[in-house]
């Protein structure tokens, strides 16, 4: 994906450290969103991504470290004084409110008058696709519906950076994907600044301008969805990013790799290695298959199936056959990439 065009930093996080009970939840963190980009804090649970996420907010405070918004510290503000808002997984309705009265609870609350704040609602609604089910309360919604009404109602107050916290995983897949690009939909649409995280690599790769994966509490690289997943900078962006097969420093990807009959011609450029099939797992596009090498290494490959029918090789567990690769197709590790 190619990073937009984008203007001077929104949000700065420069030397933060986050412990509790003396468990460090970060360490010495140093980040930086640009204005206008969807921005993804990506990593396992217990990285550190959602006490980053929770910091940017206002909910937590920073042990040291300076927060800037708009480069103004906000370390010290409540979340009520930070141009942000949140969107969390559970999406926090109010269940006895219609979904006007829940969008526009917050422009209410700001004293915005009833009419003014039930036409902002109603706009907001529209952008995400809902302007028929104003009326109706949060409980005859399905779950991908009362997420686009939680994010309207953040969007409402046109915050200047949206966060939002694993919101998708409540969704079935179908769902998800849905949801994953009408995010990117809107996102694009109202140039809002969105920090989004999530532990799910693929839901990363495919909405994100730029990506930040943490590990244990710090940054282990930042870089473009290709940066990462074409150039990790670390055994653990290697492994976490996508599926990897590791030859000592180096990085092959299975989809790199593509399995021949024994007695094939092997193209100039590639390597080539004997190998038997141990497993064979059909998944509708592609098959994944693990393979064992002559020396008792396992390599991961995937092989499309648009491949016409007669012309694909049948494998099965037990079946000996060449794994073939380009010999460029094997990166080393750590030419990190920023996603510049």
């Amino acid at each position: 994906m190619e990073v937009k065009t984008l203007s001077s930093p929104i949000v700065q996080l420069e030397g933060i450290a986050k412990s509790y009970s003396g468990a460090v939840a970060l360490e010495q963190l140093d980040l930086e969103v640009r204005t206008g980009e969807f921005f993804t804090l990506l990593g396992p649970s217990g990285s550190g991504k959602t006490t980053t996420l929770r910091l940017i907010a206002g909910f937590e405070r920073p042990d040291t470290g300076r927060i800037l918004l708009d480069g103004a510290d906000v370390a010290d503000l409540p979340p009520f004084e930070r141009q942000v808002n949140t969107v969390f997984q559970d999406y926090a309705l109010f269940p006895h409110l219609t979904l006007i009265e829940n969008v526009a609870y917050g422009l209410r609350a700001k004293k915005m008058p009833k009419a003014q704040a039930h036409e902002e609602a109603e706009k907001a609604l529209a952008s995400v696709r809902l302007t028929e089910y104003g009326a109706r309360k949060p409980a005859q919604l399905s779950g991908g519906q009362r997420q686009r009404v939680a994010l309207a109602r953040a969007m409402v107050n046109k915050p200047r950076v949206l966060l939002l916290d694993e919101p998708l995983g409540a969704l079935d897949l179908k769902l998800r994907h849905q949801m994953q690009a009408e995010l990117k939909r809107l996102q694009h649409e109202t140039g809002i600044t969105f920090i989004y995280v999530t532990h799910d690599q693929d839901e990363a790769l495919s909405m994100s301008d730029r990506i930040a994966v943490f590990s244990r509490g710090r940054i282990e690289q930042v870089g473009t969805p290709f940066d990462l997943y074409e150039r990790p900078a670390s055994e653990f962006v290697a492994d976490f990013v996508g599926t990897s097969n590791l030859l000592g420093k180096a990085l092959l990807r299975p989809e790199k790799i593509h399995l021949q009959p024994l007695d094939a011609q092997v193209p100039a450029g590639c390597a080539a290695k004997p190998c038997m099939v141990r497993e064979a797992t059909y998944l509708g596009a592609v098959t994944r298959y693990q393979v064992t090498l002559e020396n008792g290494s396992s390599l991961s490959v995937m092989e499309s199936n648009s491949v016409p029918l007669g012309n694909r090789l049948r494998l099965s567990a037990g079946d000996h056959i060449l794994a073939v690769w380009p010999e460029a197709a094997a990166i080393t590790i750590g030419n990190k990439g920023e996603g510049t």
